[in-house]
């Protein structure tokens, strides 16, 4: 069968070990990032949190993670993927004791979100890692499978509450570190550094923060992974305060929309390969869009209620597989930096949903606010993404989104484009 074949050459054309390290590290780092939804419940209950109070509570992890993104990004262009994602390691294994030890308050608990955003800053240096080593044809199957890291939320939604209930959340932390190390030494020893890294100046890497195809993938992110991870997130108390839902049963039926997410991931990223990520990022927009919509809505059931959230989620991780099929295509070299800033973008907007969430529950009595403000941010994606169509296909990428040949060029736009107005030069072409 021919997709048997494709997976044998796959297999082939890179080095599967640093795939498969790659994929461990990012997914031990995000069951660390996003413990703290996690174990939101009982965390509330002993500070006697407002709603507002546990939006913010579960937003800190998410917003530092973020701002620290893109500068990991820079560093690992530096020293390379490898080493940044040991030092990052090592420094998430000293929060984790530093946690156990140090979150008597409230406060505290916020200071440990910050550290935890440690953990969240591993997206783009393990998906450059682990994809480092296949040729572009394979990037989006790659990215994918680095990506589904993120299955690291399913750790910690089933894992946290019940280990919380019996020993204390503040020795959930501690526990974190036996899957860290674990992955330390993995990446250690099996992990090497991909020959794609190129070397420049601190300014041709910051130039990224004024390219407008950057910007554009920033605002898709936000709709795919800043929704993943903002209902990720807060999804906890969202069952266990609407719904009722005891506090050690929460991460269940959270568990649902996170695994068709990760699983679909991988999905998303082959379809890209195969389909184009452009087509793939229409069809994925829609059914978010509609997903969110019904989950606006409130469902009475939990049971369908998780049913909605994970048919939006699971369009989401299919979504984020499909925009880093075309963010390496993009942005040859430079994948790690591009990576951490799109990736960095797009975790910012997943800080807000919670905020939105409990600010909506405390002054309108209604998560609604959350869900309609997601679902006008990828009414906004399916715009953008119609507008640059023409001018991505005609310049860095295939017919809808697919990966160019070696020594193929893209195809003579059928209508003018930016670059063909009169004195206009494309970007490359600019000294």
């Amino acid at each position: 069968m021919k997709v048997v074949e494709n997976l044998k050459e796959f297999l082939k054309s890179g080095h599967l070990p640093t795939l498969l390290t790659a994929f461990l590290y990012f997914d031990v780092c995000f069951s660390v990032w996003v413990v703290n939804g996690a174990m939101a419940p009982f965390i509330s209950q002993e500070f006697k949190l407002t709603a507002a109070q546990k939006g913010f509570m579960v937003s800190v992890p998410v917003f530092s993670g973020a701002l620290m993104r893109f500068p990991l990004g820079i560093v690992a262009q530096y020293i390379g993927r490898k080493r940044a994602a040991m030092l990052e390691m090592g420094v998430i294994s000293a929060c984790l004791v530093w946690g156990y030890f140090f979150t008597s308050s409230l406060g505290a608990v916020l200071a440990m979100g910050i550290a935890l955003g440690v953990a969240g800053a591993s997206f783009g240096v393990a998906l450059s890692l682990g994809s480092g080593w296949y040729p572009p044809k394979y990037k989006g199957l790659a990215m994918g499978i680095a990506g589904a890291g993120n299955s690291g939320t399913v750790i910690a939604m089933l894992a946290a509450p019940p280990l919380a209930l019996a020993f204390g959340w503040r020795t959930v932390y501690l526990l974190g570190l036996i899957p860290m190390v674990l992955a330390m030494i993995l990446l250690q020893i099996f992990a090497k550094e991909p020959p794609d890294r190129e070397e420049k100046r601190l300014k041709d890497y910051l130039k990224i923060l004024v390219d407008r195809d950057a910007w554009i993938f920033n605002l898709v992110y936000s709709v795919t992974f800043g929704g993943f991870i903002g209902l990720a997130s807060f999804l906890p108390t969202l069952f266990h305060d609407h719904y009722h839902i005891p506090k050690q049963y929460v991460g269940i039926y959270v568990t649902v929309g996170v695994v068709a997410a990760s699983g679909l991931r991988v999905v998303g990223g082959w379809l890209a390969d195969h389909l184009g990520g452009i087509r793939v990022l229409y069809l994925l927009c829609a059914v978010i869009l509609l997903g969110v919509g019904a989950a606006a809505t409130l469902p009475n059931s939990a049971i369908a209620m998780a049913l909605v959230i994970a048919l939006a989620m699971g369009a989401m991780g299919a979504g984020n597989g499909a925009v880093f099929q075309l963010v390496p295509l993009r942005f040859k070299g430079d994948t790690a930096v591009a990576g951490s800033l799109i990736g960095e973008v797009g975790a910012l907007a997943g800080g807000f949903l919670p905020n939105a969430m409990g600010l909506g529950k405390q002054y309108f009595d209604t998560f609604t606010p959350g869900f309609l403000g997601g679902a006008t941010l990828t009414v906004l994606a399916l715009a953008i993404i119609t507008y640059v169509t023409r001018d991505w296909t005609s310049t860095w990428v295939g017919a809808h989104g697919k990966a160019l040949e070696p020594g193929q060029r893209p195809p003579e736009p059928e209508f003018p484009t930016g670059t063909d107005l009169p004195g206009v030069r494309p970007v490359e072409e600019v000294p």
